[in-house]
């Protein structure tokens, strides 16, 4: 089954958003067996709509289109779709009701007049409920093929796909009679390793991974290894996919830390967790990041009990208890100065383990000694400790955001260490 995307937004046209919907969309059909054979972006307007989704048509027979479906006047798509189908729109009472009592439910006072238009449908479209936003999903069938409409805001469009498009589709291809052959990815995370290194040691390995294909997505905070299987039974999928994995991870030792959407945050929170230990960071050239990585998790609470922002070298020493003799011999990013960061910490919050990150983030500040991108880490788990100098690439948010993973990765590690050693 043959599909196309149509994507619907001047912003999207301008940069000023990125298109996330159509990748997530063709994720979600490949899953389930249909194939997205073209993506067309458009402004908002009805004419370059009309063109776009009624070419779309006329190729494959089916298309998705993602926004355009507001309250205010640029939101064309839908009557420019029910122009295609010959479908004059008309107002559904039921769901204007549902609109009406969703803004009274909001306390924000009566519905604007200006939502009513969201509660007109094309004759014989099927409503598909949106319960993350006021804008419903349509499902239009006729002689142009069949068409479906949802919302641009990406997670209204994600829940209807999840609910309400991927059913339909799934339903779809299994009354076709064919066999039904899918489309299926996994990943494979990790960090702490460069992409070259990956490929050196995966080499010889990807050969016997048939029929599973193997690509590599470097990113912040790793890279992640993105496992294929094209044109399979869904059960010979991902038994094919759970072995190319289980394979990889087998030769990675340590640097690969989960799969699929998995976060290093909860990672290492989960870790700590099962062993009741309690965490705390002290953070300088992140400025929180750290901190935010890990309150992001829901959660977290039961773990993390706290941290310090100790920017500047006095705050170094009035609220960690860093020597000022040790900032002046060796700086304030050096492993002895991030190695007292962490033991402050430990001490102030009273937790089990730690991790202090110091560094030279840029774009100013570097020396031939120590240049932009100079980090120092150290973290505690019990009675282990890891001290690490790196030097990492990128501008000065691109520093900050893998020194975050980086700190959050020798938790990992050094709770490993700590769990060998017969701790905790």
């Amino acid at each position: 089954m043959d599909l196309e995307i149509v994507t619907i937004g001047t912003e999207l046209l301008l940069g000023f958003t990125l298109d996330s919907n159509a990748a997530e969309i063709a994720q979600a059909v490949a899953a389930v067996g249909a194939r997205v054979a073209g993506h067309t972006t458009v402004g908002d307007a009805g004419p370059a709509i009309h063109e776009a989704v009624a070419g779309a048509l006329r190729r494959s027979g089916f298309v998705i289109t993602t926004g355009g479906l507001g309250p205010t006047k640029d939101d064309v798509t839908k009557r420019a779709i029910a122009d295609i189908f010959d479908a004059p729109l008309e107002l559904d009472e039921a769901y204007l009701e549902r609109l009406r009592e969703r803004f009274a439910a909001m306390g924000r006072g009566p519905m604007p007049e200006t939502n009513r238009c969201q509660a007109e449908v094309p004759r014989g479209a099927t409503v598909l409920p949106n319960r993350k936003g006021t804008a419903p999903g349509l499902w239009m069938e006729g002689p142009p093929g069949t068409a479906v409409l949802l919302p641009g805001v990406p997670f209204e469009m994600r829940a209807l796909m999840r609910d309400e498009v991927v059913p339909r589709l799934e339903d779809r291809l299994q009354r076709s009679g064919g066999p039904l052959r899918v489309i299926r990815s996994r990943i494979l995370r990790t960090t702490g390793i460069a992409e070259s290194r990956l490929a050196e040691i995966l080499g010889e390995l990807e050969a016997t991974l048939a029929p599973a294909t193997l690509a590599y997505l470097p990113q912040i905070g790793g890279v992640d290894l993105r496992f294929t299987v094209w044109g399979q039974p869904p059960d010979r999928a991902d038994r094919a996919l759970e072995r190319a994995i289980s394979a990889a991870r087998a030769h990675l030792g340590t640097c690969w830390y989960g799969a699929d959407d998995d976060d290093l945050a909860a990672v290492v929170l989960e870790l700590l967790c099962r062993d009741g230990l309690r965490l705390c960071v002290a953070e300088s050239c992140t400025g929180g990041l750290v901190g935010s990585r890990l309150t992001a998790i829901p959660g977290s609470s039961a773990v993390f009990v706290g941290g310090v922002i100790s920017y500047a070298n006095e705050s170094k020493i009035h609220d960690l208890g860093v020597p000022a003799e040790l900032i002046e011999a060796h700086g304030a990013v050096s492993e002895v100065v991030a190695e007292a960061m962490v033991d402050g910490a430990l001490r102030r919050f009273g937790a089990d383990a730690g991790v202090a990150v110091t560094g030279i983030a840029g774009p100013s500040g570097g020396t031939l000694e120590k240049p932009v991108g100079t980090v120092c880490l150290s973290a505690r788990v019990r009675n282990v400790r890891r001290t690490v100098s790196v030097r990492l690439p990128g501008g000065r948010d691109q520093i900050r955001g893998r020194a975050a993973q980086a700190a959050l990765n020798l938790v990992r590690l050094a709770h490993g260490e700590a769990k060998a050693a017969g701790g905790p």
